[in-house]
């Protein structure tokens, strides 16, 4: 299914065909409404060539920091692949001349990269796995902040959550591919994604317009407090035919860390009825995707949609509080 862009003349409605004009969307009545706005849909979004590892100390060594020998960079420099410039790590493979590649890179090649040789049969290297297994690796971030030095088999996991991994752009739906550092992605949003509408303070209003329009959609918004920013999302996803499921969400534009210090609700209200959602808002390092692989967010379907909705639009309370020390 198609999602809407974030960009274009009529990227404040989040739909993917021409719809009729937006109504102008109203706060709902009260001593002192928050702020409201109607909301625009958006969608979402190297290496760095590894330091020195160090070498495990004693049996069961694990993870450590600090600068690493020159006579360990020269050990795991024996490892670096000459494609991809990143290690080699078991299962480890040579050409028949004995030449090493990474199994990423093998997969892509027809022949051995340093002398053209033919890389099948596949040759297992053990001599060099059981001194892999003596060594500790930098991770590939090692370049942008983490001072992290992993055994091989703790490098790939460490790799996928690490918070010197460069973030990306935490906009659903769409094609966006930017990739940058944390301290880029206010600007990224602000450049090419100018149709997101932002909203300041603790307690606001979420509205996403037109929730009727069929296939998958998403409605994004900003939210500023607290001197952080937080990314809202509504998410509509056709499960099967005729069962369309919302997911909407609060993410931090900060680390998994800065996180845990807020904490916050979405509630429904409308029509003598009341739905709440409470939790801590997730980091744009995990992302719209995982929290809802996980159910961890605020999930309604069409039904229970339609009776909060007002004409077709449907508005969310948005509290944002900070969590004591």
């Amino acid at each position: 299914m198609s999602r809407p862009s974030s960009t274009g003349p009529s990227a404040n409605k989040p739909c993917s065909k021409q719809p009729p004009p937006p109504q102008t969307p109203h706060a709902p009545s009260s001593a002192a409404p928050p702020a409201a706005a109607t909301i625009s849909a958006a969608g979402p979004g190297s290496s760095a060539v590894p330091a020195a590892a160090a070498v495990i100390s004693g049996p069961g060594a694990g993870g450590g920091a600090g600068p690493a020998s020159p006579q360990h960079h020269e050990l795991t420099s024996l490892f670096e692949c000459p494609v991809c410039f990143d290690y080699v790590l078991p299962p480890i493979l040579q050409c028949q001349a004995g030449h090493l590649v990474c199994n990423q890179c093998r997969q892509k090649l027809s022949c051995c990269p340093t002398c053209r040789g033919a890389l099948t049969p596949s040759i297992r290297n053990l001599a060099m796995e059981k001194v892999a297994s003596a060594v500790l690796f930098p991770c590939k971030y090692a370049t942008t902040g983490c001072s992290l030095t992993l055994h091989h088999t703790e490098k790939p996991e460490h790799e996928d959550i690490c918070e010197y991994r460069p973030y990306s752009c935490p906009c659903p739906g769409a094609s966006c591919k930017w990739q940058g550092s944390l301290e880029a992605v206010m600007s990224h949003l602000m450049h090419a994604h100018k149709s997101i509408t932002t909203l300041q303070g603790e307690d606001i209003v979420f509205l996403a317009t037109d929730i009727n329009l069929p296939g998958a959609v998403d409605w994004v918004m900003m939210q500023s407090c607290f001197g952080h920013h937080f990314m809202l999302v509504l998410e509509k996803q056709e499960k099967y035919e005729g069962h369309q499921q919302f997911f909407a969400i609060v993410l931090l534009i900060g680390t998994r860390k800065q996180a845990e210090n807020f904490a916050y609700r979405l509630e429904l209200n409308g029509n003598r009825r009341r739905l709440t959602w409470e939790a801590t808002p997730r980091s744009i390092h995990d992302g719209v995707a995982a929290a809802i692989m996980n159910s961890d967010c605020l999930v309604f379907d069409t039904a229970i949609a339609h009776l909060f909705a007002d004409n077709g639009n449907l508005g969310i309370n948005v509290t944002i509080s900070t969590c004591c020390q």
